[in-house]
């Protein structure tokens, strides 16, 4: 270490450096140095693990100029306070070209179209005529009972000079799981020979099992019952309101699955029919068009649910043409013929 100190002194005559000695560490082979140069002054630090090929090599390792003059010392305030500054001042600057950016943006974007009244109706208009309609409430009706209606086709004695027999037509529902067909009393009335078809097309005989006079009401049981046996759902009469939907499902003039609509128009209506000189009570009225062929049919609601069967029509005229006033035997009561429970 002296050696290097020496050397030191003696290179530094010539160039305008002045070595004062601080520390040294023997033992850790360390020599601590502080120098001016042209009135500016540097730290050395000297080991001997920088000694290459037998020479000493000086790291420095740092170095502050210093400047005691007013001026100089004004300018290292100023350098601090720009260090200080820098960050708050790099911050507001990447605001402010967020800032710039966001104009520029909404400059150059032009705005969307106002909506007016004429387009929102036009919209409205096309989501309106894009739609699927629901089906009519008379479809679902039809859809329910259609599988358990039943064509009746009759036969009975010679009524004439001629001998011919008269043959009658009529419409029945099947009303349980044992394929049972409620029916109009006298659709089926002294007739020699009734004949079913069902609505898969099944053909089959029938025979009376039970009738109930005073309601125009006759049970059939079928000689052979078809593939599928679907039963009509039953409704409840005694829930209906004068105002309600109605619809009618026959065979008017042997015209098979025919629908027609209306409304209840009358409850616990008295009626005799013509030509039969029973009075019948407790009946529904209805404004569904009936015809000949149609006695013995459902008379369903909304939902399409038997809540009645169909017993005859009232005309002025006395003809058996439709008038606008139809009557049917409630559900419960044509039902309790069958056994069935009523509500």
């Amino acid at each position: 270490m002296q050696e290097v100190w020496g050397r030191l002194r003696r290179l530094s005559t010539g160039h305008g450096v002045r070595f004062s000695f601080v520390s040294r560490h023997p033992q850790k082979g360390v020599l601590k140095m502080q120098g001016l140069r042209n009135d500016r002054d540097f730290n050395l630090a000297l080991s001997n693990t920088s000694r290459r090929n037998g020479f000493w090599r000086m790291n420095e390792r740092s170095t502050r100029e210093r400047d005691d003059s007013p001026s100089g010392k004004q300018l290292m305030r100023l350098s601090a306070s720009s260090d200080r500054l820098r960050a708050p001042m790099l911050f507001i600057a990447g605001v402010f070209a967020a800032l710039v950016a966001l104009v520029l943006y909404n400059a150059l974007t032009p705005d969307p179209p106002q909506l007016t009244q004429r387009d929102v109706n036009d919209a409205v208009v096309r989501a309106m005529a894009s739609a699927t309609p629901r089906p009519p409430v008379s479809v679902g009706a039809f859809q329910a009972v259609a599988p358990a209606l039943v064509l009746i086709q009759t036969e009975r004695p010679a009524q004439n000079s001629n001998g011919e027999q008269s043959r009658g037509l009529g419409s029945g529902i099947v009303v349980n799981d044992q394929g049972l067909i409620l029916t109009s009393l006298h659709v089926v009335e002294d007739a020699e020979e009734i004949r079913l078809t069902f609505a898969d097309g099944t053909e089959a005989y029938a025979w009376v099992i039970a009738e109930r006079p005073e309601n125009d009401i006759a049970v059939l049981q079928p000689s052979q019952l078809p593939g599928v046996l679907v039963p009509a759902p039953l409704g409840n009469p005694n829930a209906l309101r004068v105002g309600d939907e109605a619809f009618v499902v026959g065979n008017p003039l042997g015209l098979y699955g025919s629908l027609s609509a209306g409304v209840i128009s009358g409850l616990k209506r008295s009626f005799t029919p013509p030509g039969r000189g029973r009075r019948m009570e407790n009946l529904i009225q209805f404004d569904a068009a009936v015809n000949p062929g149609n006695s013995g049919g459902p008379l369903l609601n909304r939902y399409g649910q038997v809540v009645g069967i169909v017993t005859g029509l009232a005309n002025p005229s006395g003809q058996e043409a439709f008038s606008g006033i139809g009557f049917a035997v409630p559900i419960d009561i044509a039902g309790g013929a069958a056994g069935m429970p009523s509500y």
